[in-house]
C-alpha cells in the first residue's frame, strides 16, 4: 500500500512526466538514417556480415540512399535470402551477394582480389561481421578463430581495400566495436594466434573489441591527408543472434531480456552514422556511442605505442607483409 501510494503521489507524478518528457525531446532531437538527406548514387559500400541483424540493417540502408550495396556474407543461402529482401525494400537493383568468410584469410584475399579486378571504386566500407562464445580454436592459418573473425579478417580486408578507397576519396571505413570494450584490463597480442589463451569467451570477445577501437585508431593515424577517415563506434545493446554459440541458459536469459533491446534497425543508427552523416565529414580515429555522440573510449585505448604493437601483431599474423600477390595501400609511418 506504500508503494501504491509513493506512486499515486503528486511529487512522484511530476517527476514522471518530467523524464518522460526528457527522453522524448533526446530520442527526437537523436540523428535518424530516415531523416538523412545523402543520396548515395554512383557511390560502391561494402558491408561485412549482411545477412542478418546490424549488418543487414546498415546495408538496407545504404541501399536505399541508393548506393551500389555489397552483402560480404559467409553462408550463400542466408545472403542471397537479405539481398533479395533488401532489393525488394528499396527497389535498388544493385544490390549484390559476394561471399567472405573474415575468419579465413585466404577467403578474405579471394574477395577482395574479386573485388579489385572488377576495377570499381569503394566509398564506404563496414566491418560489422563479428562472433562470440565459440570455443577456444586455432584454425588451419595458425589464427585464434574468435580474433580472426573479429579482428584479424578485418584488418587484412581493410588492407587489401586502401589503395582503391584512396583512389575513390572521399570515403569512410567503419568499424563495429562494443561498449563491452571498457570491460577489458588486459591485452596479451598472443590472443590473436592462440599462443595464449583468454579466460572465457566473454573476455576474448571484450578484448577484440577494444582490438577494434585500436587498430581505428592507428589507421586513422596512418591515413591522415588521405581523403579516407577510419572510425569506431558501439552499436548499444541490441536483439540479434550474437548469442548463438552460447548455451541453453544464456540464450534464455537474452531473450527474457531481449524485449529491453533495441532492433536491428535501431541498432544500426551509430554505424550509419559514421557512415553517411555530413556531420561526420571530416572526423577520424574516434569513437561514437550507440547514440551518434563522440566519446572517449577506455584508458588502454589510448596506452602509448599498443596500437602500433598490436598493427605489427596483426601484419605478421595475416600475413600481410609477406604477402607478394596483393599489396596493401603503402601508408607512411611518421618518425
Amino acid at each position: 500500500m506504500e508503494g501504491a501510494a509513493l506512486f499515486c503521489h503528486p511529487l512522484w507524478f511530476i517527476c514522471s512526466l518530467a523524464l518522460l518528457a526528457l527522453l522524448w525531446i533526446r530520442r527526437r532531437k537523436s540523428w535518424s538514417p530516415d531523416a538523412c538527406p545523402v543520396d548515395l548514387s554512383g557511390k560502391t559500400a561494402i558491408v561485412t556480415g549482411a545477412s542478418s541483424g546490424i549488418g543487414k540493417a546498415v546495408a538496407l540502408d545504404l541501399a536505399r540512399k541508393n548506393a551500389r550495396t555489397i552483402l560480404a556474407c559467409r553462408c550463400s543461402k542466408k545472403g542471397q535470402a537479405a539481398v533479395e529482401e533488401i532489393r525488394r525494400a528499396t527497389g535498388n537493383p544493385h544490390v549484390q551477394l559476394r561471399l567472405l568468410d573474415v575468419s579465413s584469410m585466404a577467403s578474405v584475399r579471394d574477395f577482395a582480389r574479386r573485388f579489385l579486378e572488377e576495377g570499381s571504386q569503394l566509398h564506404i566500407l563496414v566491418n560489422n561481421a563479428g562472433v562470440t562464445g565459440l570455443p577456444f580454436a586455432v584454425t588451419t592459418e595458425g589464427l585464434e578463430l574468435t580474433f580472426a573473425t573479429n579482428v584479424s579478417g578485418a584488418f587484412l580486408l581493410t588492407n587489401l581495400l586502401l589503395g582503391t578507397m584512396v583512389a575513390s576519396a572521399p570515403a569512410r571505413i567503419v568499424n563495429v566495436s562494443s561498449f563491452r570494450h571498457f570491460c577489458v584490463r588486459k591485452v596479451d597480442l598472443k590472443w590473436l594466434t592462440g599462443e595464449e589463451l583468454p579466460k572465457n569467451a566473454s573476455q576474448a570477445y571484450d578484448c577484440t573489441k577494444l582490438m577494434n577501437v585500436l587498430f581505428t585508431t592507428e589507421l586513422a593515424r596512418r591515413l591522415q591527408g588521405t581523403g579516407v577517415s577510419a572510425n569506431v563506434l558501439s552499436p548499444g545493446i541490441v536483439r540479434t543472434e550474437i548469442l548463438r554459440h552460447y548455451g541453453r541458459a544464456s540464450r534464455l536469459l537474452y531473450w527474457l531480456c531481449s524485449p529491453f533491446m533495441m532492433n536491428p534497425q535501431r541498432g544500426a543508427t551509430s554505424t550509419l552514422y559514421c557512415a553517411v552523416a555530413p556531420e561526420v565529414e571530416g572526423i577520424s580515429g574516434k569513437y561514437f556511442d550507440s547514440n551518434c555522440r563522440l566519446v572517449l573510449p577506455q584508458t588502454l585505448a589510448h596506452e602509448p605505442g599498443l596500437g602500433q604493437r598490436l598493427w605489427d601483431a596483426l601484419e605478421k599474423a595475416t600475413g600481410l607483409k609477406t604477402d607478394g600477390s596483393q599489396q596493401a595501400f603503402p601508408v607512411q609511418r611518421e618518425r
